[in-house]
């Protein structure tokens, strides 16, 4: 994975969007599903806490860390619109999306992405494969080359603290 140039090369203009979308007070949020939800929030941790650096706290969050929305917003209407509707409410212009999806094709995240997309944010989507569906909804797709999901979101995680680590040092050394 690591010795692929394209991945890196989409991987390192996602940094680059990242870094620009920070350095214009805009904010980035992170969604998933199951491990994938625990791996957007450990990585949402990561900017608005540190990473490497005693820096001041960057605007990241992961959209499913309020429980009470997400339960009444699945019952009341779907659980596939539980991403898409808070982007709705608090997504802007150049915000940033981070969005990850095994398959690629999550209901509920291709949803988030098409509503990331209609704000005019910038949607990154960690996939495995072929990048399923979220291919066509995302402007950086970032898929690892496997098809099992454990070691699709191992790599996630290493892409993602790559990405953390490249932003830190971007907005702060």
């Amino acid at each position: 994975m690591l010795a692929d140039d394209l991945l890196l090369s989409v991987l390192e203009e996602a940094i680059s969007q990242v870094i620009h979308a920070f350095k214009n007070n805009r904010k980035v949020l992170f969604c998933g599903n199951g491990g994938s939800a625990a791996d957007a929030q450990h990585l949402a941790a990561e900017l608005s806490g540190r990473f490497y650096l005693n820096r001041p706290a960057l605007h990241a969050e992961a959209l499913h860390c309020n429980t009470s929305y997400l339960t009444a917003v699945a019952n009341d209407y779907s659980f596939d619109v539980i991403y898409s509707r808070l982007i709705e409410g608090i997504g802007q212009e150049g915000d940033i999306l981070v969005a990850f999806s095994t398959s690629g094709n999550s209901v509920n995240i291709l949803h988030a992405m098409e509503a990331a997309m209609q704000k005019k944010m910038i949607t990154i989507g960690f996939t495995g494969h072929d990048g399923g569906k979220m291919a066509q909804h995302c402007q950086y797709l970032i898929p690892v080359p496997a098809v099992e999901t454990p070691r699709i979101q191992e790599c996630h995680m290493l892409l993602g603290h790559i990405l953390c680590e490249n932003v830190e040092a971007g907005l702060f050394q």
